[in-house]
């Protein structure tokens, strides 16, 4: 049944799921850039969607800073935590497995969404699965993520080039990475303060703190493909192995690094 946020007057869109398991940070990107490229030069309603996890790195968007990362330059190197800066929104994430990273490609123009309506629509579908997981959600004023009574459990961050929205959200399953309180992901500059002054917990945390056991991460991806498919009104889905662009993105990168050494 079409989602009520769906426009009755227009076809429905088509959405492609691609689990791709545990994937390389430069191998995901470069290939996310090839599939925004695409999405920019076509016309269909047809969004794609990565999911997949990713070694230990922290990433930095444009609200975040250096100074969100708790560890020195020397304790990064020893812990071999790399750390990379992106134009997309949001702060610092820390990534790993055990965390879903999700990332829809997504062409705003054929969609008619504004960038607005698009983050709408993302967080309604991240709620909704995390309810499913029987987990109560919450969100906080003027800030796109899912916060559970322990913390945040996804974060958002997300870009537009060429009218097409890529990157996307993270969502703490049973995250094992050992860096993930040596970030502030959600500074206490941008927090609401109640009446006694004092700022809201800004921590990471996972499903696992909220749930005191582990969730199956096939469990979560089922519930977070049919809530996002019904978040975009997307009638029809497809589930997919792996995708044809990685091996050949993961090999040009490769050879690009060889020469570039």
């Amino acid at each position: 049944m079409p989602s009520p946020l769906c426009n009755a007057a227009d076809l429905s869109p088509t959405a492609d799921f691609h689990l791709l398991g545990q994937v390389e940070w430069d191998d995901c990107l470069a290939l996310q850039r090839r599939l925004v490229y695409e999405a920019s030069g076509r016309s269909e309603r047809r969004l794609t969607v990565l999911l997949c996890e990713h070694p230990e790195l922290i990433t930095v968007g444009r609200a975040g800073s250096r100074g969100d990362i708790r560890l020195s330059p020397d304790a990064l190197r020893e812990r071999r935590l790399d750390v990379r800066w992106l134009g997309r929104g949001g702060g610092c994430i820390v990534h790993g497995p055990g965390q879903l990273a999700i990332y829809p490609v997504v062409p705003l123009n054929h969609m008619h969404w504004t960038v607005g309506e698009y983050l709408r629509r993302l967080q309604h579908g991240l709620m909704a699965a995390v309810t499913e997981l029987h987990v109560a959600t919450q969100t906080r004023p003027g800030r796109f993520g899912v916060w559970g009574r322990t913390g945040q459990l996804a974060a958002v961050g997300v870009a537009v080039q060429h009218d097409v929205a890529w990157q996307g959200a993270f969502l703490n399953v049973n995250p094992t990475s050992r860096a993930v309180g040596y970030v502030e992901t959600y500074p206490a500059r941008w927090a609401k303060r109640p009446g006694n002054g004092a700022p809201e917990k800004s921590e990471m945390s996972s499903l696992l703190a909220e749930c005191g056991r582990p969730i199956k991460m096939p469990r979560v991806r089922t519930a977070l493909i049919a809530a996002l498919a019904a978040a975009w009104g997307c009638e029809r889905y497809h589930l997919l192995t792996g995708h044809p662009w990685l091996t050949p993105v993961r090999e040009q990168h490769r050879e690009s690094s060889a020469r570039a050494s």
